[in-house]
């Protein structure tokens, strides 16, 4: 009788120093928020401008800090961006969107990265430009 109180006794004692343990490894589900990402910067749209009616064309979009998956947003619509390097972004401009006078607000967004840390955790939040207007005359 007294054996097996004994070995409870010390059951009990390993099972909490392994909880004590485990408890102590520094364990925590605490996460890092993402940081800031590069914020992209437009410094010149080719054309600048376009005639109300024109066919398709292509948008070229010059400026700094665009990232690999970057897009060019038009009036905050994202469109389909091809990454020409990381001062240049091109997008086809549907002539639908041009039927109309009026002015568009061209923007650039890097999306945001996810967390490579332990938990996922790090990463970057998304980051947009300031607009540049591109005119439909």
């Amino acid at each position: 009788m007294r054996t097996i109180q004994t070995l409870r006794s010390i059951k009990t004692i390993m099972l909490v120093t392994l909880t004590s343990l485990a408890l102590a490894c520094g364990y925590s589900s605490k996460t890092t928020p993402p940081v800031a990402g590069s914020v992209p910067a437009i410094s010149q749209l080719s054309p600048a401008s376009m005639k109300a009616g024109s066919a398709t064309f292509t948008l070229t979009v010059n400026g700094t800090n665009f990232g690999g998956r970057a897009m060019v947003n038009w009036n905050g619509s994202a469109q389909t961006t091809t990454v020409i390097s990381p001062n240049q972004l091109t997008v086809a401009v549907p002539a639908l969107a041009v039927a109309a006078s009026g002015t568009v607000a061209i923007t650039v967004t890097n999306p945001a990265t996810a967390g490579t840390g332990l938990y996922g955790s790090g990463g970057t939040t998304a980051e947009t430009s300031s607009p540049m207007n591109f005119t439909i005359n």
